[in-house]
């Protein structure tokens, strides 16, 4: 199966009670008080949320002439059509910092890229800065075991910071390409957390002095508005520079893709349709699209 199609199977429960309705209230038809109350409430109950739902019903409004079913998917295509690729450094290593709460996926995500950059033969190294979970350790080592990526820890309880540290120093003597730091996630409203991703931040500067190239942020799509909140926090705190959006694969819906880009203003770089390897991607806005309010029509022509 191939991934647009994984996507659009991920997407299916989202697009059947919400986004695919769109086609039938919308295609050839003009914008009305009763049209546009219809549309606000899909917006809302898929996860899209109030700021960015008042933003694209304005902008329907806007534009004159063309189908508005067709205005409908470029308004959200262009919301979701940010700086989607990698910010990766002339020199290496590219270190990137995986930052998000317990239970987004945040382990098995760093597996996943550093599988995706293994089959890009890169050198990847893992390193287990979630010091406080020893099966979050031991999780990662099988992970790097898995992608042949070298494995960096320290023992249970050690200062993250000084995991980050030594593996950004042994990315930089080894020649490796790329540094993945997986972070602890425990309670993301505590500044205790925010205060240790901070200093693993100012600690790998010493080595490197524009790293990290990346700070992504690791969201459950699942969590809806809940996954919004956090990245709020975690983007006050740390400069999040891109979100990797796990678990559109079963109850999700993936109207909180919409919000974020809009409320926050950070690009989605990865998403997540499944279990397996192959199943973490780069973001692509036009195949989210087509996958979330088309569904059957394109599957033919992507791949």
């Amino acid at each position: 199966m191939g991934f647009f199609n994984k996507l659009k199977d991920g997407l299916k429960k989202t697009r059947e009670n919400f986004f695919g309705k769109f086609k039938k209230i919308l295609s050839g038809k003009t914008l009305n008080d009763e049209i546009r109350e219809e549309i606000e409430e899909l917006l809302i109950l898929s996860d899209v949320g109030f700021e960015a739902t008042q933003y694209i019903l304005e902008k329907l409004e806007e534009i004159k002439g063309g189908d508005p079913f067709d205005n409908l998917k470029n308004i959200i295509e262009d919301l979701l059509s940010g700086d989607n690729a990698l910010n990766i450094p002339e020199t290496h290593p590219f270190v990137i910092n995986m930052v998000g709460v317990n239970g987004s996926g945040k382990t098995t995500t760093a597996g996943k890229l550093a599988a995706l950059f293994s089959s890009q033969n890169k050198n990847v190294v893992l390193a287990a800065c979630d010091t406080f979970r020893a099966a979050a350790i031991d999780q990662l080592k099988i992970w790097a075991e898995r992608t042949k990526s070298s494995f960096i820890a320290h023992s249970e309880g050690a200062d993250a910071a000084a995991v980050a540290y030594d593996a950004v120093k042994h990315a930089q003597a080894k020649s490796k390409d790329i540094v993945i730091l997986d972070t602890a996630g425990r309670l993301h409203t505590k500044s205790n957390l925010m205060e240790e991703l901070k200093k693993i931040n100012r600690v790998i500067k010493k080595v490197v002095p524009d790293a990290p190239h990346e700070v992504l942020l690791v969201i459950d799509a699942v969590t809806g508005q809940n996954g919004l909140q956090q990245a709020k926090v975690f983007k006050d705190a740390v400069n999040v520079t891109g979100i990797i959006l796990t678990k559109l694969d079963g109850t999700a819906k993936g109207g909180i893709a919409i919000a974020i880009a809009k409320e926050l203003g950070i690009p989605i770089k990865f998403i997540g349709v499944g279990e397996k390897i192959e199943d973490l991607r780069p973001f692509n806005a036009h195949e989210f699209v087509e996958a979330l309010l088309e569904g059957d029509t394109v599957e033919n022509t992507m791949g």
